[in-house]
């Protein structure tokens, strides 16, 4: 009786290969430390009095991401959307008629954990972060635009992009990559955070789930927050998933690659077509602000 070779089946090769791809080398498993201490701060942080104000503008960040996560879904259903808004107590609001409430409702918590975990994976690579901070760069824009009378959201759009391109100048863009990892990290703990306080622990009649559940009227709202819950956990187990296939290159490898890739002004770049410098970038933000005194007048 022949034995069966077990090395060859396809089974064997495929969980070979996905324990290989899933295995972390020693970069990411410094990624992985610094973001499971990232996890451990903002739960101390979000809890100590006083000391909360340390997060607080980040807080405030991820309700933005929040709410331009219903008006982007209601631009996609046709919907007009009229303001958005961000609240001193960590509370936002976004004003929009048509669409499809059954998309928009929950598009808010899902969506913004789709953009942490998609932070979270560009947060295992110094090119992704780069790029990862140029999408975040239209995010604001889109915020500003629909949040143009807000002075908050000016003050928090100007500040995190103050932050992006400061550490974009710090070691080729290596505290750019932990800034970004930090912001994916700090958006999926708080998506998770307000679907079990506002939808599981207690029900709050004004939340995305209470009205989803009007909506539907199948299930009360706490079932609708569970089954959120269980998606943006997915979603944040995902992030991670993707950064260490997708991203194996070394430290080293990353520094080297930076700088071919929108590197620091002063740095070696062999390749100035596919560059383009902070600086400009810089200059970019003082037209966008110039601009925007202009829209707040309108």
């Amino acid at each position: 009786m022949p034995v069966p070779d077990f090395a060859n089946n396809n089974l064997y090769l495929f969980v070979r290969d996905a324990h290989s791809e899933l295995t972390p080398n020693k970069t990411q498993q410094v990624t992985l430390i610094v973001a499971a201490c990232y996890i451990v701060a903002i739960a101390i942080l979000w809890h100590v009095p006083y000391l909360s104000v340390i997060i607080y503008p980040f807080k405030l960040l991820t309700v933005g991401l929040h709410e331009m996560s219903h008006a982007v879904m209601g631009v996609l259903t046709c919907a007009h959307i009229h303001s958005i808004e961000l609240d001193p107590d960590e509370g936002g609001s976004t004003r929009m008629s048509g669409g499809i409430p059954w998309i928009t409702l929950p598009a808010g918590y899902l969506g913004s954990t789709f953009i942490g975990a998609a932070l979270i994976a560009c947060g295992f690579d110094t090119d992704a972060s780069k790029v990862a901070s140029l999408v975040l760069a239209v995010f604001f824009l889109l915020t500003l635009w629909w949040a143009r009378r807000e002075w908050m959201t000016w003050l928090l759009i100007l500040g995190m992009s103050g932050l992006i391109i400061l550490f974009w100048f710090v070691k080729g863009g290596v505290a750019l990559r932990f800034f970004i990892l930090f912001i994916g990290v700090m958006s999926d703990l708080y998506c998770l955070w307000d679907i079990i306080d506002d939808t599981i622990e207690r029900k709050v009649n004004g939340s995305d789930a209470s009205a989803f559940a009007q909506i539907c009227g199948c299930c009360p709202s706490q079932v609708w927050g569970v089954i959120w819950l269980l998606e943006a956990i997915c979603l944040f187990a995902a992030g991670i998933i993707v950064g260490l296939v997708a991203f194996k290159e070394s430290s080293t490898q990353q520094e080297s690659d930076a700088t071919h890739f929108l590197p620091v002004p002063g740095e070696p770049n062999p390749n100035m077509a596919l560059s383009l410098a902070p600086m400009s970038l810089l200059n970019l933000a003082l037209s966008v602000a110039t601009s925007g005194l202009f829209l707040l007048q309108a």
